[in-house]
């Protein structure tokens, strides 16, 4: 047998006992889908993060926006993807806790159907009122409504939506009474408690920051357990009324059976982008809180959180097709 012979048959073996050489993950583009219209929250989040992932990954990752379904569009979209770590989503608490929990037709199983890859940020709700509105603190809005139940109602982003349902949260744990008002999006809300059109929101702090700083809206409290960095004057709501905690919160997945080895890479990415200082400034300035989870941290997050709004869910009676 000649030289060659001998060195293509070696080969031939050697792949026959091992399989065919992978190359390390990524060797393309990955796609970031962000399952809502570019300009949201949830949007900012994701550019940044693809950015500084893509510096770590060595591939660029882009965002695709898409939006429909309050989420669930973007979210089936990659529940039936390729199981290869290419198509990722930037998942939320509506994506993986209310949408399946609320929707009598479910397109997918959020725990099932994709492989947890990392916990981002933490996004504080806030209680915003009308600068006329005569409540000043959250113990004055309970007096308030318990004095005349029938009286006040409150906007939010629409039904089903983490805001509606952080409403829901507050009237059953304060034991009041409030009409829910839903709008399509959380920015034409807004614009009806500014003009007092109705007194009373919960909304992502980001979008009302300005409105807050400028005066135009009276903040008062932050929904989640403690108080917002951004602005410590504002207490959190749990101080009034404990156990209070809902927030919107961002989180990447990849498909169910991605291997765990482009999990992991996934997820050292993703970290790595976290841990940058530039991103750490840029959340601290939106008001977000970083958590950069591990893929087991962020299985067990969303466990928790099916469990926390399953009886809040089904207290305020919400169902959706």
């Amino acid at each position: 047998m000649s030289f060659l012979s001998r060195v293509f048959a070696g080969t031939a073996l050697a792949a026959a006992l091992f399989g065919p050489a992978h190359a390390e993950f990524p060797e393309r583009t990955v796609t970031m889908v962000v399952p809502f219209a570019a300009g949201g929250s949830t949007d900012v989040v994701a550019r940044i993060v693809a950015q500084k992932m893509s510096d770590d990954l060595g591939q660029q990752v882009i965002v695709q926006n898409v939006a429909g379904a309050g989420g669930n569009l973007g979210a089936s979209n990659v529940a039936r993807a390729e199981a290869d770590g290419y198509t990722i989503l930037m998942g939320t608490v509506a994506t993986h806790a209310l949408n399946p929990l609320i929707l009598k037709t479910k397109p997918y199983d959020p725990e099932k159907d994709f492989a947890p890859v990392s916990l981002l940020v933490l996004v504080p709700n806030v209680l915003v009122v009308n600068p006329d509105f005569p409540a000043k603190t959250v113990a004055e809005l309970v007096t308030l409504l318990k004095a005349e139940p029938e009286k006040y109602a409150y906007a939010s982003s629409g039904n089903g939506t983490p805001l509606h349902l952080s409403g829901e949260l507050f009237k059953t744990l304060a034991g009041v009474e409030m009409q829910h008002i839903p709008y399509k999006g959380a920015g034409p809300a807004l614009n009806d408690v500014i003009g007092n059109q109705v007194p009373i929101m919960f909304d992502n702090l980001p979008s009302s920051s300005g409105h807050m700083t400028s005066g135009t809206l009276r903040a008062l409290g932050v929904t989640t357990a403690k108080r917002a960095p951004s602005f410590p004057d504002v207490p959190a709501i749990a101080e009034t009324i404990p156990g209070y905690e809902t927030y919107t919160w961002n989180a990447l997945f990849a498909p169910a059976g991605t291997p765990a080895e482009v999990v992991t890479r996934l997820n050292a990415a993703a970290k790595s982008a976290m841990a940058d200082a530039d991103v750490v400034k840029r959340m601290t300035d939106f008001s977000a809180t970083i958590v950069a989870s591990s893929p087991e941290e962020l299985g067990t997050h969303v466990k928790a959180e099916l469990e926390k709004w399953t009886p809040i869910v089904r207290e305020a009676n919400v169902s959706l097709d």
